[in-house]
């Protein structure tokens, strides 16, 4: 079964060199480094000459033509006169789990004891003269290989650090918060299991696909890598999550990469403001009334959740979105009275806001207002009275200034006029500081005889012959009178209505009647149509009558003027007489 697949760079590779899994013990390593003993820490100290290190060795066994190669090279080291070990590869990195052929030269000038110093299992696969050339199998973990060299009573090594690669088991970004506020700052963790060298392993957290921040990877198992963020509006429904970087281009390999599952998260603004709550202060008994809830700067709206509760029972509520505002509306109805609680209640992600009004509930029937009797008789007393309940007051149309109180009274001698008359109570009550009004009203009937007067039937009508008129004649009374109009001779009906056109035949007096069980009363209507010499007999007189009437104001002006004259007349001599009489009486008094 192939390994799980790695990005190296940008392609995806397998892992056939078994990177995962923790280190294998080191148990059945019988040797370690301190067992080299003070032999290697001395040659250590000791100057050393190096033969140039042969190609490098490819990983793996070693085949027949690279062990001939080794040989070839090795005759080619320098002779006799010098003395020195290296070793080759001089840098190594490996899968873990991996081979790795390692060659040793030595160049002393006599025959010597050489080889390869490790605590790893090793194999040799080819030697020459002046080299040898080991496997090394199964490498776990990072190691330092020596070879050395015993040439003239000296020791001389060679060491190159093995360094040993896997790549990180898992991957995991910690999970996120249900909802987040936007702009709080939040911390993210990136939790990586395994992995080396650790130096060259660093984490990225990532925004979708944008990089927010690169970290390198510590030393604890699993390692927990912290990232800090600011969540925006932008943010909500974004993926969040973490890539491990193994980068070996130093070490002559490529880059390897992995990411770890998603996590979406959802950022929420929700205003410090609480919810605006309209309602009205006071409601009476068994009425419905709407109540509105509502609250801007939500962000995502939708996902914002509203309750209304009156008292200790959710209402029922219609919400709707717009923008970044919801609105809550619902209708209440109580049937105790008192006070209770409305409260409206926002919540969006792990918070909410909640408004709370009082609305009291009171019961205010309409005020009872009794005509004693309904129904009377013309020139009959008619008590009329309102009566409301306690604490209110009442107004009774009609009525003097009275102290207020809950009952008002009032007496009439019903007349026709008063017929249909509308009585109105109206009672005040006041509840939680405002005043509640409450209105009656009811309707007088009274009983009288006939009526026939000029404004509902005209006793005198004169139209032109064909023209179109409307005749009008009405009875009142209560209840209302027959009436019946005929002309006097033939006893033709009146034409009460339209005219179209008038006909000199319906000219006459008529004699009309109206009747009922309150009496009887008559009235003559006469009409009077105009044609032909008809109108000349009319025209003449009134014109003579003009004429006559005409004269005599004149000669009644005429008079009057006179008698002005003559009083004015009068008036002048007796003053002028006055006047003489004055002047004698000054002459006769002496001196």
């Amino acid at each position: 079964m192939p390994g799980p697949l790695f990005r190296r760079g940008k392609q995806e590779v397998s892992g056939k060199h078994r990177p995962l899994g923790p280190p294998r013990p080191a148990q059945r390593y019988k040797r370690t480094r301190e067992a080299l003993g003070a032999t290697v820490l001395a040659a250590r100290l000791r100057p050393s000459w190096s033969a140039p290190p042969p190609p490098a060795m490819a990983l793996g066994a070693a085949p027949a033509a690279q062990l001939a190669l080794l040989a070839l090279l090795g005759t080619l080291l320098p002779g006799p006169g010098g003395a020195g070990i290296s070793i080759h590869p001089s840098k190594a990195i490996i899968p873990r789990g991996d081979s790795l052929t390692v060659n040793c030269s030595n160049s002393c000038d006599q025959k010597s004891t050489f080889g390869l110093e490790t605590v790893l299992i090793k194999e040799e696969v080819g030697r020459g003269d002046n080299w040898k050339v080991f496997q090394l199998r199964d490498v776990q973990e990072d190691i330092e290989l020596f070879c050395y060299s015993n040439c003239h009573q000296e020791q001389t090594i060679a060491s190159v650090n093995l360094t040993v690669y896997w790549f990180p088991e898992h991957v995991e970004l910690a999970p996120l918060p249900l909802w987040q506020p936007v702009g709080e700052e939040l911390n993210l963790s990136c939790l990586v299991s395994g992995g080396a060298p650790r130096a060259h392993l660093s984490v990225v957290l990532l925004r979708g696909e944008e990089e927010l921040g690169r970290q390198p990877v510590g030393k604890g198992e699993p390692a927990k890598v912290m990232f800090t963020v600011q969540p925006r509006r932008e943010d909500h429904g974004t993926n969040f999550s973490c890539r491990w970087e193994l980068d070996l281009r130093s070490q002559g390999l490529e880059l390897f990469q992995n990411t770890s599952a998603p996590r979406k998260l959802q950022t929420y603004v929700l205003p410090s403001i609480d919810p605006h709550l309209e309602v009205p202060p006071i409601v009476e008994v068994g009425s419905r009334w709407p109540v509105n809830c509502t609250l801007d700067g939500l962000f995502p709206a939708s996902d914002a959740k509203v309750y209304l509760v009156l008292g200790d029972q959710k209402l029922e509520s219609n919400i709707t979105y717009d923008g970044d505002s919801v609105l809550a509306k619902a209708w209440m109805e109580e049937n105790e009275e008192g006070t209770h609680s409305l409260k409206c209640s926002v919540s969006l992600g792990e918070n909410s806001r909640r408004t709370q009004e009082n609305v009291t509930v009171y019961s205010f029937p309409l005020p009872t207002l009794t005509l004693s009797p309904p129904e009377v008789s013309e020139w009959t007393t008619v008590t009329v009275e309102c009566v409301t309940r306690d604490g209110a007051v009442v107004k009774l149309n009609g009525t003097s200034a009275v102290p207020p109180g809950p009952r008002a009274q009032l007496k009439l001698n019903a007349s026709a006029s008063d017929h249909r008359s509308n009585f109105s109570c109206s009672a005040a009550l006041e509840i939680a500081g405002q005043v509640v009004h409450k209105h009656q009203t009811r309707e007088l009937h009274v009983l009288y005889g006939p009526r026939l007067d000029q404004r509902d039937c005209p006793g005198n009508w004169t139209w032109q012959e064909g023209s179109e008129q409307t005749l009008k004649c009405e009875a009142q009374g209560n209840p209302i009178p027959k009436l019946n109009c005929s002309r006097k001779g033939d006893g033709a009906s009146l034409p009460i209505g339209d005219l179209r056109p008038v006909r000199r035949e319906v000219a006459g007096t008529y004699l009309c009647r109206a009747t009922s069980a309150h009496g009887r009363v008559t009235r003559e209507v006469v009409l009077n149509v105009l044609h032909g010499q008809n109108i000349l007999d009319i025209v003449i007189p009134v014109v003579a009558v003009t004429l006559i009437l005409g004269a005599l104001g004149t000669a009644g002006y005429v008079y009057n003027y006179q008698r002005k004259i003559q009083k004015y007349e009068l008036q002048k001599a007796r003053k002028a007489q006055e006047e003489a009489a004055l002047k004698l009486n000054a002459q006769s008094t002496p001196p």
